[in-house]
């Protein structure tokens, strides 16, 4: 066996850790970089090139997790990390090239979707949701630490070493991979032919989210998950270039900013929601954590100083306990032979978000004429309340951040829907999916398959 030792979940987490490290060193130079390219339309560009990416990483992932099934998962995490990591070093070589790779990246950016299937294969079914948990928890590390340390290296040493780190850092995993990731996916446990069809039911993007309306429960999940995450991808794709360009962080402001709501949000997701899910049960536990989303971006939309971002960002660590809660719900409440046919419904419904709402984040600031004349006024006028935005607007005094207002009301109309969900469905044990048990199969026939569409926690961000 190739790597070193027997497969384990500390092998995922390594690659996890590292590939998210080097793009979160990128968190200020990329701000830099966007702005100086496309200096008239910044917030509109950026969630085209990140709405490209999350479409084309829904559109592939099915067909990528079914290739795995077949081809083995390490040569697969190899494929997915280098070409998610590509366009690091292409940041200080041309920055058109930089955006142009980024969005054609999606193709082959679902490392957390072979990431899973990887632990699926080595870990029983009573221990995965701990193990997936120490992959989220990975993930969420990894962005709490490095975006301070890219922001005090591009302070002290200019943005080309921050590039050139996280460059070898990428590398490093790449090598990683190569050296001493074991293969998890036994020889017997794929088909008899090692070229072996792949269908286009286990292809096809779609196929869980047309299974959404055969359960009124999953159909009512479903909506609750689409209206609440459209709102949220769209803010990961832009939200640290609103507040470094509109209200007038600092590269090191930013950087903090992340860190501290990043160990928040893992407390929120380890501690609170323990307690809260003992307490109060599930359903409430998903009502809390939207009602807090709601208030995070009320007061995102309408904040305009700085410390009532501090303040919407305390709020928006207690936010992240919903997705939690829901994935929660549906594995509680769905029979362990359609545990990867529920959850990938939600899968599905989450990629789909990860690229509608960044496109529609930056419509809306186009719409508003949210934009920066120079990037130097933000630096000249980094401790003040609210820099000068270009065309500014009777509409931008009062809301500073329109897209974050259209998002709450989006929560808001999630919320409503979830109050009908009920708190214990027995349909989901024994309704209309097994009607359908021919879909199912195709979407259970493995371990490997459920684990890697079914199993991937919600509370992970592809923003990346």
């Amino acid at each position: 066996r190739q790597g070193i030792g027997e497969p384990s979940v500390y092998h995922a987490v390594v690659v996890i850790f590292l590939e998210f490290f080097a793009w979160g060193l990128l968190t200020t130079p990329m701000l830099t970089v966007l702005h100086q390219t496309f200096p008239q339309h910044t917030f509109l560009m950026n969630g085209l090139i990140h709405g490209v990416k999350g479409l084309l990483s829904f559109l592939s992932a099915p067909l990528i997790g079914a290739l795995s099934d077949v081809w083995g998962r390490k040569s697969f995490l190899l494929l997915t990390v280098f070409f998610t990591c590509a366009p690091i070093p292409l940041m200080k070589i041309s920055p058109w090239w930089y955006f142009a790779v980024i969005s054609m990246s999606g193709v082959f950016a679902v490392t957390f979707s072979v990431i899973f299937a990887y632990v699926a294969d080595i870990t029983q079914e009573h221990e995965r949701s701990t193990a997936y948990g120490l992959v989220s928890a990975t993930f969420a590390a990894s962005l709490v630490t490095s975006p301070a340390i890219g922001a005090y290296l591009s302070q002290a040493y200019g943005d080309t070493l921050v590039v050139v780190l996280a460059s070898g850092v990428a590398l490093l995993d790449i090598g990683f991979i190569l050296l001493a990731v074991p293969e998890s996916l036994p020889e017997e446990m794929r088909p008899v032919s090692w070229g072996a069809p792949i269908s286009w039911e286990q292809a096809d993007p779609f196929a869980s989210l047309r299974k959404v309306g055969q359960d009124s429960t999953v159909l009512l999940i479903c909506i609750t998950v689409f209206l609440s995450y459209l709102p949220e991808a769209g803010q990961y794709s832009s939200f640290f270039l609103y507040l470094r360009q509109v209200i007038g962080f600092s590269s090191e402001t930013v950087a903090a900013f992340i860190g501290v709501v990043g160990i928040l949000s893992i407390l929120a997701q380890t501690v609170v929601l323990g307690i809260l899910m003992r307490s109060i049960g599930n359903k409430n536990t998903i009502l809390l954590g939207l009602g807090f989303q709601i208030l995070q971006l009320a007061w995102y939309g309408f904040g305009s100083q700085p410390w009532m971002m501090w303040a919407a960002g305390a709020v928006a660590a207690m936010s992240s306990i919903t997705f939690p809660a829901i994935s929660a719900m549906v594995s509680r409440n769905a029979d362990p032979d359609q545990q990867g046919v529920v959850q990938g419904m939600i899968t599905g419904i989450r990629g789909l978000c990860n690229g509608l709402g960044p496109a529609l984040y930056g419509f809306v600031f186009y719409l508003f004429h949210v934009e920066l004349n120079e990037m130097a006024e933000v630096e000249t006028l980094g401790k003040a309340s609210k820099p000068n935005m270009a065309n500014p607007t009777d509409e931008s005094s009062i809301i500073p951040g329109p897209p974050f207002l259209f998002g709450a009301c989006s929560v808001l109309l999630s919320l409503l829907v979830a109050l009908f969900i009920p708190e214990h469905n027995l349909a989901l044990r024994s309704g209309s999916h097994k009607k359908h048990s021919n879909g199912a199969q195709t979407h259970t026939h493995s371990p490997q398959v459920g684990g890697s569409d079914g199993k991937e926690p919600l509370l992970e961000d592809s923003s990346v």
